[in-house]
């Protein structure tokens, strides 16, 4: 029950022309609506872990090139592993590079460009990629998994895949460096160091 009358027609509002049947009635709602953004979930992998190589054994029933035949097996097993935990994480540097802005051929926090970002944040893995068309040095994939590279619109745009159809990319100078919809800039590509 209001406590007075007048608190009995808060957002309604009446008024009738003179002489006439015609009576208008409005009402009216207090903006009550919220907005909430939120991170897409995002998951990561633990980190590898790294075997031991064992020392060769005396034995003299193995060949020496089946030893080293197993010695570069092992050791590329340990570099995909990397690799792998490497390119998870990406997608969590990625977020911290999230509001700052597009400098055209920048390549620190302060200001990047798109491939300038992209530079950076696998750099902040102890990945070294090309600053322009770094997907070169990658395989393409259809089955992109958080850390990866998107390229855009035969290249002219480049960002990180974060999971959930999203991206982190330094987009122009209006907006700096925002999460996005892979979707929401142009045709995509995808491409993986693992």
């Amino acid at each position: 029950m209001p406590a007075n009358a007048s608190d009995a027609n808060i957002g309604v509002s009446a008024s009738a022309e003179s002489g006439s049947q015609a009576t208008q009635l409005a009402v009216t709602a207090a903006p009550t609506a919220t907005v909430s953004f939120e991170r897409p979930a995002v998951t990561t992998e633990a980190a590898p872990v790294i075997e031991t190589i064992a020392p060769q054994s005396s034995d003299d029933t193995a060949s020496p090139e089946a030893a080293v035949e197993t010695i570069a097996a092992k050791a590329g097993k340990l570099v995909d592993a990397a690799r792998s935990g490497a390119t998870s994480g990406l997608a969590g540097i990625a977020y911290t590079g999230i509001g700052s802005p597009y400098v055209w051929g920048g390549t620190t926090p302060g200001g990047w460009d798109c491939s300038g970002f992209t530079q950076w944040v696998y750099a902040q893995a102890g990945i070294s990629i090309p600053r322009v068309n770094a997907w070169t040095a990658m395989k393409p994939t259809a089955t992109p998994a958080p850390g990866d590279l998107v390229m855009q619109n035969g290249g002219a745009h480049v960002g990180i895949y974060v999971g959930n159809g999203m991206m982190i990319s330094a987009l122009n100078p209006s907006q700096g460096t925002i999460l996005h919809a892979v979707s929401a800039t142009g045709t995509s590509s995808f491409y993986t160091l693992r």
